[in-house]
């Protein structure tokens, strides 16, 4: 006999993750910038849980403009190879203004990039993790190219979660880690329908 519905157990909440990590990353998915491109930058990080512990299986997707401030990118991100269909990355030649990359087991990402405009001095980003029953929406706003104040005006006291700031002073390197919760959590972006 089937059991009547009140006598059924709930189920747990379904969340966007980890089962992402398998089919979405792509060879070269940080390789936002042409190959050997002189102005490229490379932005960094690692993602942390509430209890600052690495999160080993997240996916960030990066969009951005391009460095004259317009929004079109190229397509070089899913080339296929035509007789067999596999995935033969980008053609290295490209901006394509898009990233797709996992964390490692350290939590650590990256992507290498052109600098973003003054007019749009940032990398979105959108965060998958195990847990979370949604992405996550943030901006990486590059060091140096945000105008002062545009992150307090933003973000208020916690606008300083949003700064991808110089890392050990190596010229084109920036350290931009993401906090989901706690003292340190990170500001999110609601785009939800008003």
């Amino acid at each position: 006999m089937t059991p009547a519905p009140r006598d059924l157990a709930p189920t747990p909440a379904q969340t966007v993750g980890p089962y992402y990590g398998h089919a979405l990353p792509v060879p070269g998915g940080g390789e936002i910038a042409p190959t050997g491109h002189p102005e490229a930058i490379t932005v960094h990080g690692c993602v942390y849980d509430g209890h600052g512990e690495p999160v080993p299986d997240a996916l960030l997707e990066f969009w951005q403009a391009r460095p004259d401030g317009s929004r079109a990118g190229a397509p070089g991100s899913w080339r296929r190879d035509p007789a067999t269909g596999g995935h033969l990355g980008r053609d290295g030649i490209g901006f394509t203004g898009f990233g797709r990359v996992p964390t490692g087991a350290d939590g650590h990402w990256s992507v290498r990039t052109l600098p973003p405009p003054p007019s749009a001095p940032y990398l979105a980003v959108c965060l998958f993790a195990r847990g979370l029953p949604r992405h996550l929406f943030t901006r990486a706003y590059v060091e140096g190219l945000v105008a002062d104040g545009e992150l307090k005006a933003l973000a208020g006291e916690r606008g300083e979660t949003l700064l991808a700031r110089r890392d050990s002073g190596r010229e084109g390197l920036f350290r931009f880690d993401l906090h989901l919760q706690g003292e340190k959590e990170t500001v999110f972006l609601d785009f939800g329908a008003a």
